[in-house]
């Protein structure tokens, strides 16, 4: 029964609504991958692992946290890890670089989202002008006109409610993953910046990560 109501009201929208379903396709299949992408980047967290890496950076052990982030996927002790390999050269700048490749991932095929928000009300808006107008051509055609052209109104105005729908669905995780992504980067640049002051620290201690780097590199 549902199915037939469906089709019913795809065909009283007009031939707009196949822009319109194609517009809805793509939205679920980018909402979908960023929900999976999410999924497996909270997957991949070690807090605690997290916790031991930044105890080993300020009591000098910086054995300790590179083994922490061997093996391992979790992005923050990845970003560690990068640091520390290019310590010699600059640990802050590449502990950057590998954040905002990270931080790029996250922002994959939003612009999609962004689009579609726009998109799928025009669509829907011209799907109606263009039925109101093919409405109004039955004026003065015959005496059942009026009824007619109100019914046209009527099934033109689908096609702005499904455009007008879609973007709805769309701007509330659209607004999310946005939020994710802003809460992702301050993270990031939170764990960069104390990652930075416990190495200054275990440097005024004697601990060199500068050392400790130019030894991994040796043979």
């Amino acid at each position: 029964m549902l199915a037939n109501i469906v089709i019913e009201t795809f065909t009283k929208g007009g031939w707009v609504m196949w822009p319109i379903v194609a517009t809805s396709f793509l939205a679920l299949c980018v909402l979908l991958d960023r929900v999976l992408w999410w999924l497996r980047l909270q997957s991949r967290m070690r807090s605690a692992d997290q916790e031991r890496a930044r105890d080993a950076l300020g009591t000098g052990d910086f054995a300790a946290a590179w083994r922490l982030g061997q093996g391992t996927s979790d992005p923050y002790l990845l970003n560690l890890r990068e640091g520390m390999t290019h310590a010699r050269t600059s640990m802050l700048a590449a502990m950057q670089l590998h954040a905002n490749h990270l931080i790029e991932k996250s922002e994959a095929r939003m612009w999609v989202l962004s689009t579609l928000i726009t998109l799928a009300p025009l669509l829907g808006l011209f799907g109606t002008v263009v039925g109101i107008m093919r409405s109004f051509s039955f004026v003065g055609a015959e005496q059942l006109a009026a009824a007619k052209v109100s019914g046209g109104i009527a099934e033109a105005l689908i096609a702005t409610a499904c455009g007008i729908a879609i973007a709805v669905c769309c701007l509330l995780p659209y607004n999310f993953f946005r939020k994710r992504v802003a809460v992702l980067r301050g993270s990031l640049e939170r764990w960069i910046n104390h990652a930075e002051l416990l190495v200054k620290s275990a440097k005024e201690h004697g601990h060199d990560l500068e050392v400790f780097a130019a030894n991994l590199r040796q043979p």
